[in-house]
């Protein structure tokens, strides 16, 4: 699977708009959050506020898609008291940073571009085709749509999908094991390209045990035993 990666640099990355834009409350903090977040090097992916209102999930991530844990510390520091200022939420809640994962929403053009080849799931706001969910293998973004191969198109409907990406309401990737492969090479990568900027040397490779003489037959046991007894009285 080739990396959809090459184009725009990381400054038009980070200022790429959203496709979703979150309703209600969530809206309110996104538009606390998502300068906090861009200032940082960051960019918000979505925000999540459970039905108590008691969590706020934060969701963000690098221009380049990756996002570890010492990333969300750094973001939780900065958001937290900036969130307590403007006070969107008139309730005591707990704020959650955490990373887009695996599966992760598709909510920029960019992240369809980076993904070209694997599975997602696709829910419109206006129905297309006379249905809103589509699943399938994307195949490419054009001006205004996104092209999908479904997999769960019946005998009498066609294969091969344009979907306008305006009308887009929710796309996440499926879990395939296409998709776990390409995100561990991404990671080794990553680890890699870390390493050569922090000047630091190659992880050691795995420690492989020598390899032990297989354990002696009970024959084998007896057959030296005589060996040592003919030696002694040899002696």
């Amino acid at each position: 699977m080739t990396d959809q990666t090459t184009g725009p640099d990381s400054a038009d990355l980070l200022n790429e708009p959203r496709l979703v834009i979150e309703p209600g409350l969530a809206a309110r903090i996104c538009a606390v959050a998502e300068p906090v977040l861009r200032g940082m090097g960051y960019r918000l992916v979505r925000v999540r506020v459970s039905a108590a209102g008691t969590t706020v999930q934060v969701m963000a991530e690098r221009p380049d898609g990756t996002m570890n844990i010492d990333d969300c510390e750094a973001v939780s520091r900065a958001l937290s008291p900036v969130l307590d200022v403007a006070d969107p939420i008139d309730r005591a809640y707990r704020l959650e940073i955490s990373s887009p994962g695996i599966d992760r929403p598709l909510v920029r053009r960019s992240d369809f571009e980076r993904h070209l080849g694997h599975v997602a799931k696709v829910e419109m706001t206006i129905a297309e085709q006379g249905r809103k969910r589509f699943r399938g293998t994307l195949l490419g973004v054009d001006a205004d749509n996104l092209r999908l191969r479904r997999d769960d198109a019946k005998a009498d409907e066609p294969t091969d999908v344009l979907l306008p990406i305006d009308n887009i309401d929710e796309a996440r990737l499926v879990v395939t094991d296409a998709l776990i492969a390409e995100s561990l090479r991404r990671g080794k990568a990553a680890e890699r390209e870390l390493r050569q900027t922090l000047g630091l040397a190659a992880p050691a490779p795995n420690y492989r045990a020598p390899k032990r003489d297989p354990k002696p037959t009970k024959q084998q046991r007896l057959a030296a035993q005589r060996v040592n007894q003919s030696h002694h009285h040899g002696d």
